[in-house]
């Protein structure tokens, strides 16, 4: 077999190829094989028609399309290997020859796809990012405190009109033109808090338990997300939270603590933590922008069109043109985030071991809600393991790079981003509270999150919920109507 490699352009080749009768002949021979254990012709029995015989009543034509059509994904995969082309679609495949079975001849074919661009790094070792320095004022202490108080709070039930703070059980009904659209009943709801319907917390204060009254809102979800609606808010109680007083007593009911000097230096501690690590996702998130805008990245089209295609069709809204500029700038970003991330990986030769692929399984099925054995068959099923791969991969090769990152903060100092990774002095430990726990985390990367992952590579697994359901009140807890036809979650809107 012969190939050749022509290059369209920075992300795009055409291969010619050329493959001898005596190569394709096996494929030849064994659509004659198919064939004849498929037709059945008075005189021969089931897989021993004579080729001869398949050529009179079925035709050379059907035997030789077969064969080419068996054949063509072989060879094309010997001319990407010969040709040390990396594919990043899939190929527009035209056969320009085919041979005759009776006389022999050549197969030719050209194949033109979009291939992995060849990417000119910058100096990779002491990147220079500067991130905001860690401050944690007394203001922040005292806000933590002030939610521990709220959650050792108490509600008791009140007597008077509703105040701003109080809690409200209410039911709420929307009509449109007299025509109910939901309602539901004996929802708890903080006044104030501006999480209900537009107009709620102006209504609220100074209504009584039992009272109601009418007032006119946009829906917030559902078919007529948007829409005037007649809302009829009709309260139930009125209760109030009492807060704990600030002591040494409320010290040793919220904490392991005596005093409240000892909780309030740990809160500070707890908040350190936190910033430095979101110090450390800073620290990833601008050298990545560094990198970024150091290097051209030739963007296929092809596969840019395709994954738009897709994303729209799996929305329902390939009409939608708006949103169609949307996901194209979004795809194309991504795509470039991934172009760089594979080239500085093969750079840096980074490598993944089970034993990482597996910590990165149980961190995303814990993100989906999902059982992690569930979650590794559901990705194994969806052939999205070398997805999966190729994310820890980038992962590990951006946090090669942050580690020899030269990291100060806006006031010059250096920043040492093993303390962004609480837990121990050397960064091995778990991650802050607002992290999900239980996930193993032995260095930056896994520590640090990845870049974003671009969408022809992200793992097609099922979503724990339909993320384009939303209930007309958007109420806490209240159960999202389905979406029949919705499409799997998305990482892009």
């Amino acid at each position: 077999m012969k190939s050749a490699v022509e290059t369209l352009n920075p992300t795009r080749v055409k291969l010619t190829v050329e493959v001898p009768f005596e190569e394709l002949k096996p494929s030849l021979d064994a659509a004659y094989r198919s064939i004849a254990r498929q037709v059945t012709i008075p005189g021969f029995r089931k897989g021993k028609v004579p080729p001869r015989i398949i050529d009179q009543r079925i035709g050379r034509g059907v035997v030789l399309e077969e064969a080419v059509n068996e054949a063509l994904p072989i060879f094309y995969a010997r001319a990407l290997e010969e040709s040390a082309v990396r594919p990043l679609g899939r190929p527009q495949v035209d056969v320009t020859g085919v041979p005759d079975p009776a006389a022999g001849g050549d197969l030719t074919f050209t194949a033109e796809v979009d291939v992995r661009p060849e990417i000119t790094l910058p100096p990779l070792d002491a990147v220079e990012v500067t991130v905001d320095e860690v401050q944690v004022s007394e203001a922040d202490v005292d806000e933590r405190l002030q939610h521990l108080r709220e959650r050792f709070g108490t509600l008791s039930p009140v007597d008077r009109p509703v105040e701003e703070g109080d809690f409200v059980a209410v039911d709420i009904r929307a009509t449109i033109d007299g025509e109910e659209i939901d309602s539901v009943t004996g929802v708890s709801y903080q006044v104030g808090t501006g999480t209900m319907l537009e107009g709620m917390d102006r209504v609220l204060p100074g209504m009584a338990a039992g009272s109601d009254t009418t007032f006119t809102s946009p829906l917030a979800g559902g078919e007529r997300a948007g829409e005037e609606a007649e809302v009829t808010v009709t309260v139930q109680s009125v209760k109030e939270r009492h807060l704990p007083e600030l002591d040494d007593d409320f010290a040793q009911l919220a904490s392991e603590f005596d005093t409240l000097e000892e909780l309030r230096a740990d809160l500070g501690g707890q908040l350190e933590t936190v910033h430095r690590y979101q110090q450390g996702l800073q620290a990833r998130e601008r050298l990545l922008e560094t990198l970024l805008d150091s290097v051209e990245i030739p963007i296929p089209d092809g596969v840019v069109a395709e994954e738009v295609a897709r994303h729209l069709e799996a929305e329902e809204r390939s009409e939608d043109d708006e949103h169609r500029t949307e996901v194209e700038v979004e795809t194309r970003a991504s795509l470039r985030t991934q172009l760089l991330l594979d080239a500085i990986g093969e750079a840096e030769q980074v490598s993944v071991s089970q034993r990482e692929l597996v910590e990165f399984l149980v961190f995303n099925a814990q993100q989906q809600g999902m059982d992690p054995n569930d979650f590794a068959k559901a990705v194994d099923r969806a052939g999205q393991v070398p997805a999966m791969v190729s994310e820890v991969a980038r992962r590990k090769a951006l946090a090669a790079v942050l580690s020899r990152a030269v990291v100060t903060d806006t006031a010059g100092r250096p920043v040492d981003l093993a303390l962004s990774v609480p837990g121990s002095e050397d960064g091995q430990g778990e991650a802050p509270a607002e992290q999900p726990a239980g996930v193993p985390a032995p260095d930056l990367a896994t520590q640090i999150p990845a870049a974003p992952e671009p969408a022809p590579a992200a793992p097609a697994v099922p979503a724990a919920a339909d993320p384009t359901a939303v209930p007309v009140f958007d109420l806490p807890g209240t159960p999202a109507p389905a979406v029949p036809g919705a499409a799997e979650g998305e990482e892009r809107g």
